[in-house]
């Protein structure tokens, strides 16, 4: 498993604005030179996140882009669902309920790869942009 491109540069760009939160909006020229992601892109990604309702845009002069809500209420998982869609290690189906499975051990891997995908998201969870933006200024520590 591993977290895409898109979800890597999405949580680059929150994590950006969360860092900068006091300077109000910001045009997404500016995330792109502050983070070094491609413009195009990240105009992209950032409509996505504004559809899933992590960021809010402004027009005009003195406009870009926002935290819809406040750093501490938004986690990677939810990040990376708005770009990539459920955070899952495959989209292999639920076990049977029953144990009727109908292939030999497709059960129980069926099972081990939900437990998986719900163990990334419970880690992804567990960590908040007002959390990145304070181990990203040296005030906390990194993760072990």
């Amino acid at each position: 498993m591993k977290v895409s491109t898109r979800g890597d540069y999405a949580s680059r760009a929150l994590l950006s604005l969360a860092l900068h939160s006091d300077d109000g909006p910001t045009s997404v020229r500016d995330i792109a030179e502050r983070t070094g992601l491609p413009q195009p892109y990240l105009e992209q990604i950032l409509l996505a996140l504004k559809g899933a309702g992590l960021v809010r845009s402004k027009r005009g002069a003195g406009g870009g882009y926002v935290l819809a809500r406040d750093p501490t209420e938004i986690n990677l998982a939810q990040i990376v669902s708005a770009v990539d869609g459920p955070i899952q290690a495959g989209d292999f189906g639920e076990p049977h309920s029953d144990g009727a499975c109908d292939h030999e051990g497709q059960c129980v891997l069926l099972a081990i790869w939900a437990d998986v995908g719900s163990t990334m998201r419970k880690i992804l969870s567990g960590f908040t942009l007002a959390e990145l933006s304070a181990m990203t200024r040296g005030d906390s520590p990194w993760p072990d």
